[in-house]
């Protein structure tokens, strides 16, 4: 009678199971009511370092794949991605200081300025969480700013307000070197976190509404910022530290303190920071290459090449699959909560993807892979935007609140004489 019963009530249940809508309905409902909102992506410096001056002749409405060098990012890809709003990185690279970074700087955030005014049907520039909503609606691209590295203030809080005026709405405190007041992953420590111009940066950041971002900096600068901040912080393109052991990401001992910090850590798409696999065998290709050029010191280049090419053939490339991004998002969510992971694949700043992901038209493929995980229409949600929509209406509280603070004005090396 008790099987009978069991098969009885699957048949029953059969109807209502077909009747569920697939993941790809799925996605797109969240994402109609939800802007996808990416943390980071670098088309701006590809299409200057591309194209140069002559960037404004480019069609952006063409198959950016068919150019000389194919771009992950184009407008029909967003349209098909479902791109609901982007921050758009103005980077300079972090050997370039003082007002040379100043003046790099302008000019991305003039190009990211001018894809906006050329395509208005498509972008409309955002600075607030209100923002974003109202020109997702709309059915455009709500676009934004983010300043990759804190050395292109040149230790100047004036130069900070100013991109934060033309529309930049994160800073990131470091690139790939140290700068004056804050550490970065990459290097030997320096300051140890933060020095007290790095915490007058972190206070203004919190006064005037822009973003903290902690990608990039090392641990100690991370709990440095985390202990200073009255705003939530966001890492624009991080991934867990856990699953690939790169000094770039996340370790779980910080996640928990951005978990309590009320931030989000948007996970990037590049394999050597996602795959374990991947960044030891590129790490033992590089002995292999420095051995081969030791041994082979004085032999032809195509010689040595060649020896290279046996090494590649016999030691296959780790591939570095959708799933991998998945795991990231599904550890910091276990570690941290739903409520601090979202997305910020680095497109156009890396040079390969996981397979699946190789471009913005492919965000939908990931929520779907989520889902089957078995991740619930509202996680997917926060993930998708909502988490970042919250820490930047957070952000904007804060600075509300801080509306009559004085406005620190010295730089580094005036503070640096008390």
């Amino acid at each position: 009678m008790l099987h009978k019963a069991l098969i009885a009530a699957l048949l029953l249940a059969q109807p209502v199971l077909a009747a569920a809508p697939g993941y790809d309905a799925r996605v797109a409902r969240v994402l109609k009511a939800t802007p996808l909102i990416d943390g980071h992506n670098d088309w701006a410096e590809q299409l200057r370092d591309q194209f140069g001056e002559k960037w404004w002749t480019v069609d952006l409405s063409a198959d950016a794949r068919a150019f000389k060098k194919p771009l992950h990012t184009d407008i029909p890809r967003l349209r098909a991605g479902m791109v609901g709003g982007q921050f758009w990185s103005v980077y300079v690279p972090a050997q370039v200081t003082g007002p040379a970074a100043v003046k790099a700087t302008l000019e991305q955030i003039d190009l990211v300025r001018g894809i906006i005014a050329r395509y208005p049907g498509t972008f409309e520039l955002a600075g607030t969480a209100a923002d974003i909503r109202r020109i997702h609606k709309a059915g455009k691209v709500a676009s934004l700013m983010g300043v990759e590295g804190g050395s292109q203030i040149d230790n100047s809080l004036a130069v900070l307000r100013q991109y934060y005026a033309l529309g930049a709405r994160y800073m990131t405190l470091t690139h790939v070197q140290h700068n004056d007041w804050a550490d970065s992953a990459n290097q030997p420590p320096l300051h140890n976190g933060l020095t007290p111009f790095g915490r007058a940066v972190v206070a203004e950041m919190n006064r005037i509404g822009m973003l903290v971002d902690l990608s990039h900096v090392s641990p100690a600068t991370m709990k440095a910022v985390l202990a200073t901040t009255k705003a939530p912080v966001i890492y624009s393109h991080s991934s867990a530290r856990a699953l690939d052991d790169h000094p770039r990401n996340v370790p779980d001992d910080v996640l928990p303190l951005v978990a309590a910090n009320g931030g989000v850590v948007m996970v990037n798409y590049y394999p050597l920071f996602i795959n374990q696999a991947r960044r030891d065998w590129s790490a033992a290709r590089g002995a292999e290459a420095a051995r081969l050029g030791a041994t082979m010191m004085g032999e032809p280049t195509a010689k040595v090449d060649a020896a290279l090419d046996a090494w590649d053939k016999a030691h296959p490339r780790p591939v570095t699959a959708l799933a991998t991004v998945a795991d990231h998002i599904d550890h910091i969510a276990k570690i941290a909560g739903h409520d601090h992971v979202g997305l910020g694949a680095d497109l156009d700043g890396i040079e390969e993807t996981p397979v699946g992901l190789e471009g913005v038209e492919t965000y939908p493929a990931l929520l779907a892979e989520l889902m089957r995980r078995g991740w619930s229409d509202a996680d997917v949600a926060k993930l998708a935007g909502g988490n970042i929509l919250r820490v930047m209406e957070r952000a904007e509280a804060v600075s509300a609140s801080m509306k009559g603070a004085a406005v620190e004005t010295r730089s580094e090396a005036e503070m640096d004489k008390n």
